[in-house]
């Protein structure tokens, strides 16, 4: 494991920020980190970098200290310093920099090769959050703690950095926090909930969402939907039946091999006319609700 901790406890006073947690991050993998704002995922990202200490448990990283690096949520620099001097600057904090040019390259993964002689003062948020994760690869560290690495990016933007990630699986571990559910479901091998301080569920992102989210169907049709809805309510093998708009219906159902026997029946004795049907796959933020109402 790259990353082991028993226990973890973090307090502040009387409010418990952080309550026992055992994590488990697996080497070479990319674990997302989700939860409710006030969760404690950038604390636990703080303790597991050392900029605090926690109150109590153990924690165990596999990498030395200076191959690990830490990517803030609001990323700030010197706004003297220019893109090109701040990844330099970061490069050489590290053991092994590895080659000058390796500078340009992480520059131009970020989307800043226009930018990288200019001085960040003049950044947007966006583009600070790029250098950011541009600084945090420069020096390849074996483990990158990212707090919310897309937050603040354009959708191309993010895009760039969900590929970057993909990049990194087995080069590096990674452990990300992000409230953008889509991009964890998209990249992570592995997945932890944290509700309150308490990490919910630890695990592989596909053991998390079969069997989670309630089975359904969504149908798709070319002509008048009532008289379906209708015999749909009807039938003791569905939970509910949802008018979407536009002909879209979303079929809840008890199991979905009962849907696949009932459904074309249904449709047929109705004579619907059919554009399309299929069972909808819960995502992860529909587990995330789940677990965390």
């Amino acid at each position: 494991m790259m990353i082991s901790t028993e226990g973890l406890t973090k307090r502040y006073g009387d409010h418990v920020a952080l309550d026992g947690v055992g994590l488990a991050v697996a080497e070479g993998s990319v674990y997302g980190l989700v939860g409710p704002n006030g969760a404690g995922k950038t604390t636990l990202l703080a303790l597991l970098s050392g900029l605090r200490r926690p109150t109590a448990g153990r924690l165990r990283i596999a990498a030395p200290r200076h191959r690990l690096a830490l990517l803030p949520d609001t990323p700030q620099y010197d706004p003297w310093l220019t893109g090109r001097e701040v990844v330099s600057l970061a490069r050489t904090l590290v053991g092994s920099p590895g080659p000058a040019d390796r500078i340009d390259e992480v520059l131009a993964h970020a989307g800043l090769s226009e930018a990288a002689d200019r001085r960040v003062g003049g950044y947007s948020r966006g583009m600070l959050q790029r250098l950011g994760i541009a600084a945090t690869v420069a020096g390849d560290p074996e483990l990158l703690l990212l707090d919310e690495p897309a937050s603040a990016l354009d959708p191309a933007g993010r895009r760039e950095v969900l590929d970057l990630l993909a990049h990194l699986r087995g080069r590096a571990t990674v452990l990300l926090s992000s409230h953008i559910l889509t991009d964890v479901q998209e990249v992570c091998d592995a997945v932890g909930v944290l509700r309150a301080g308490r990490l919910l569920y630890q695990g592989p992102l596909e053991a998390l969402l079969v069997g989670r989210a309630v089975p359904a169907y969504r149908v798709v049709l070319r002509s008048a939907i009532d008289p379906v809805v209708e015999r749909l309510r009807a039938q003791d093998w569905t939970t509910d039946v949802d008018e979407e708009g536009a002909g879209r219906l979303r079929v809840g159902v008890r199991s979905l091999e009962a849907a696949q026997k009932g459904l074309p029946r249904v449709l047929a004795d109705s004579g619907a006319q059919v554009v399309s049907l299929g069972p909808e796959s819960p995502d992860l933020e529909d587990v995330f609700l789940e677990l965390t109402s």
